[in-house]
């Protein structure tokens, strides 16, 4: 009988769209010097009190989550990953914006601009 107990392996806590990792894949090429990967939060700021921000990171924080894309390391801060999990994240460009956008089940509203949301 073995000893080694076998870990269930759990989903990602959020689902990137073929065009988000297709962002991250081209951010990482820009990247600067020292960056690792790409990582999103959730500060209070906003109306509603959260918003997403997508930034470089330089290390990884021992308990944040990370996904591997085939564009480089995306992480997910700890703190933020009880908001997002089943959460889609997407890159949308049109002829006037472009940027991430989010399908987040937790979010129960969001203000006016869009620009922040409240669980």
């Amino acid at each position: 009988m073995s000893t080694e107990t076998k870990r269930r392996v759990l989903p990602a806590a959020v689902t990137l769209t073929p065009a988000a990792e297709a962002r991250v894949a081209e951010l990482m090429a820009s990247a600067p010097e020292g960056a690792i990967g790409v990582k999103l939060s959730t500060p209070r700021r906003g109306c509603s009190g959260l918003a997403y921000s997508v930034d470089y990171v330089t290390e990884a924080v021992p308990f944040d989550e990370k996904i591997e894309t085939p564009g480089g390391s995306f992480f997910i801060d700890a703190a933020s990953v009880l908001y997002l999990i089943g959460s889609t994240m997407d890159w949308v460009e049109d002829d006037f914006a472009a940027g991430f956008t989010f399908a987040n089940p937790n979010a129960k509203g969001a203000c006016g601009c869009g620009e922040s949301f409240t669980v």
